[in-house]
């Protein structure tokens, strides 16, 4: 932490935290998987999300060669960019990232995200100054729960991993956080319930980016 009990930096997953797009996510993949045969249950994608996709596709659709993988890749790419008119940021997202910021605290979105994702998730959240930095999957050669993510998200923050938060929704962020050594907090905006965000690594876990905005120093203090 800082000299003054604040960490330097708030990491944030954005898929499912400050942005409503687990669901839009399930059901990309879902005629993803359909296209190439698998008929695959929306609950047990939905479990999935969130870690990185090769892992996810092997959980939801057993091991395949590489060139299956970058075909399912790349079809849900497509259907994802067919729903991004959906997409929009949880209620508060915006005035949780300015009030991080606004108490000098460095905002570094945390995602693995493709950057044509990514760059639709700034699009919906459109946090303005708020935002120091952003990570994608261009950073790193595997995604969540790998906590290399979070290194790099550390790094542009300038912050030891004792100096900072992670906010996510999904098992893999809080163990990916876990290892990363950076203390983490949960939500519920993702859809998994707070038994496993705990049992996982969350130290707390609020409802949504409103409900962890009005708790705000809970997690940086006052």
């Amino acid at each position: 932490m800082s000299t003054s009990g604040r960490p330097r930096a708030v990491l944030f997953d954005v898929d499912g935290t400050l942005v409503d797009s687990n669901y839009l996510h399930v059901e990309a993949w879902h005629h993803a998987f359909e296209r190439l045969g698998v008929a695959a249950d929306a609950w047990r994608i939905h479990r999935a999300i969130g870690q990185d996709s090769a892992r996810l596709i092997t959980m939801v659709a057993g091991e395949r060669d590489e060139a299956w993988i970058e075909r399912a890749k790349g079809l849900h790419s497509d259907f994802y960019r067919d729903l991004a008119s959906r997409l929009r940021p949880f209620d508060g997202s915006r005035e949780l990232l300015a009030a991080v910021a606004d108490r000098g605290i460095r905002v570094v979105l945390a995602t693995s995200a493709p950057r044509d994702e990514l760059e639709l998730l700034l699009e919906a959240l459109d946090a303005g100054d708020a935002i120091h930095a952003t990570t994608s999957a261009d950073d790193v050669e595997t995604a969540k729960p790998d906590p290399a993510i979070i290194g790099v998200a550390l790094q542009r923050a300038g912050a030891a991993p004792s100096e900072a938060v992670f906010v996510g929704d999904s098992t893999w962020d809080m163990i990916a956080a876990g290892r990363a050594g950076v203390t983490a907090y949960g939500l519920r905006s993702g859809g998994i319930p707070d038994v496993e965000l705990t049992d996982a690594g969350a130290r707390a876990v609020f409802d949504d980016p409103g409900d962890l905005h009005a708790n705000l120093d809970e997690i940086v203090g006052g």
